[in-house]
């Protein structure tokens, strides 16, 4: 029997998508675990620690209030704008309440450095709309007490139900192209270890940023191929090749001040075993 413990309440914002329903699934037998999902869903309507929000259209600050969380997670998604104002409502809800928020970001942050990987304490800096919107968000939340946040900066995270997956999955039985991008250097993970990462920075209550991806790194064609290998869909898919520059270009965050115990970190080939099975 697990034994619950009722020292957090958690909210989870964006709990109904792919990544924000795994770290559910990982916490809600340990913690008073709640979270939010935007499309009706009969099931979660059902469930008295979901509550519907709009992004567009709903106020943050009726929910905090009902829940009263001590840890917040921000897995949201939508519009870039009104994240960015969410996150300034959260942000002034976190210091009054000292209480800490857990924020998952992107190795996005870094997309216009292409020529190395990038590290926890580097400097940010993005060409991307989606990057310089984690940017903004990060900064926001650095203003806070360091005790009171994590940012987690993610890669390219892959898994059976990952999106990422179902989409090569429906490709190849459409027989489109799935594009690889054969001068890009990156790192992964999937979300089995991302949610396990997330308990473990909850239990040991760590703060501070955390560069969550795969301790070695891989060229993009090459792991998608093997991805495809894996699913044992290697003989119908086809690919095409996208180049962005001539020469290999980076986007990985690999760890170097924060990092995790062993049993927390993952390779590569990791995500592809969890694939087979």
């Amino acid at each position: 029997m697990i034994k619950r413990e009722d020292k957090h309440r958690i909210l989870i914002l964006g709990a109904s998508g792919f990544l924000g329903g795994s770290i559910y699934k990982e916490l809600c037998s340990y913690f008073r675990t709640f979270g939010t999902y935007n499309t009706s869903n009969e099931s979660l309507e059902k469930n008295n620690h979901f509550f519907q929000y709009n992004i567009e259209e709903d106020d943050v600050f009726e929910i905090l209030d009902i829940v009263k969380p001590t840890i917040i997670i921000s897995a949201l998604r939508g519009g870039f704008s009104k994240q960015v104002l969410v996150h300034q409502h959260l942000t002034e809800y976190v210091f009054k309440n000292k209480i800490k928020i857990i924020f998952l970001s992107s190795a996005n942050v870094f997309d216009a450095y292409i020529k190395y990987p990038s590290y926890e304490q580097d400097k940010t800096y993005s060409n991307s709309i989606y990057g310089h919107f984690k940017i903004k968000i990060e900064n926001m939340l650095l203003r806070l007490p360091k005790k009171q946040i994590a940012i987690l900066r993610l890669p390219m995270v892959f898994g059976a139900q990952s999106p990422r997956v179902q989409e090569m999955v429906q490709f190849v039985k459409e027989k489109k192209p799935i594009e690889v991008f054969p001068n890009l250097i990156m790192n992964v993970t999937n979300d089995y270890k991302v949610t396990q990462q997330i308990h473990y920075i909850i239990n040991r209550n760590k703060s501070g940023i955390f560069h969550l991806g795969s301790n070695d790194l891989v060229h993009h064609n090459d792991f998608i191929k093997e991805i495809i290998t894996s699913l044992e869909l290697k003989n119908t898919a086809i690919y095409k090749r996208v180049y962005t520059t001539n020469d290999d270009r980076y986007l990985a965050v690999l760890p170097k001040f924060n990092k995790l115990p062993k049993h927390l970190q993952i390779k590569s080939q990791d995500i592809l075993t969890e694939l087979k099975i």
